[in-house]
């Protein structure tokens, strides 16, 4: 009863600390790379955030602006001028309101050849804003995907190097095999911590960038009705 106690208050002993420094050094190295793999996601969690919310807030700053029913000239003047601000939405209308002025300074400019030179230059905006919102969203699923199988990788790693232990021992006893199948557990578990912020984070992120998408694409559309109404009076008359 008194050796059950003592080993008892033995294994209550064990840090976590000790689980990890005791493992073998793959397992280590296991445990390395998950640590590394998780602090680089929380970061990119955090600025990926920041980037969303700010993009959303430009936004609905844009929309209010846009809608507002003040003129176009101003409106390019006014978020061209913010070199900080301008992305997004208010990015695309920028690119757009260019080409649409650059062309208009040409005078004999076809309209068709200006409604497709204006939504080919509010395109590529849109494709460069939207590559910008998915970045490091495939890092997060890497992780997310990875980290369980990396960490299950080192728990079997070391749960081999228990049993082989214990095939050697003169004595084999579950508490001369407990500490090396607890330190091995720890590589799951640090697999665990790094795949399910990651994966909760790419979700969240995934149907935040396809909705902002989604009302880029649709205030891409919407200005080019726009420039096509205002052409046309000015092409049949002419």
């Amino acid at each position: 009863m008194e050796n059950a106690i003592n080993i008892a208050a033995s294994n209550d002993s064990i840090s976590m600390l000790s689980l990890i420094t005791q493992a073998s050094l793959l397992v280590q190295l296991v445990m390395l790379s998950l640590l590394l793999a998780s602090i680089v996601s929380w970061a990119m969690i955090f600025s990926k955030h920041y980037r969303l919310k700010n993009a959303l807030r430009i936004a609905d700053e844009f929309e209010d602006d846009f809608w507002s029913g003040g003129d176009m000239t101003t409106l390019y003047q006014q978020w061209s001028g913010r070199r900080s601000d301008t992305e997004g939405m208010a990015a695309i209308f920028v690119a757009g309101y260019r080409e649409f002025t650059r062309l208009s300074k040409k005078g004999a400019v076809d309209r068709a050849d200006m409604l497709d030179a204006v939504q080919r230059a509010m395109r590529v905006a849109l494709n460069r804003e939207v590559d910008e919102l998915e970045t490091n969203l495939s890092y997060l699923a890497t992780v997310g995907s990875t980290s369980p199988y990396v960490g299950l990788f080192g728990t079997v790693w070391g749960i081999m190097n228990s049993f082989r232990s214990l095939g050697v021992a003169q004595q084999a006893t579950i508490a001369s095999v407990a500490p090396g199948i607890a330190e091995a557990l720890v590589a799951t578990a640090m697999g665990l911590f790094a795949a399910i912020p990651a994966v909760i984070a790419y979700n969240r992120f995934s149907n935040h960038v396809e909705r902002l998408v989604s009302r880029y694409e649709t205030f891409t559309e919407e200005f080019i009705s726009i420039v096509n109404r205002q052409t046309y009076p000015l092409r049949k008359a002419s």
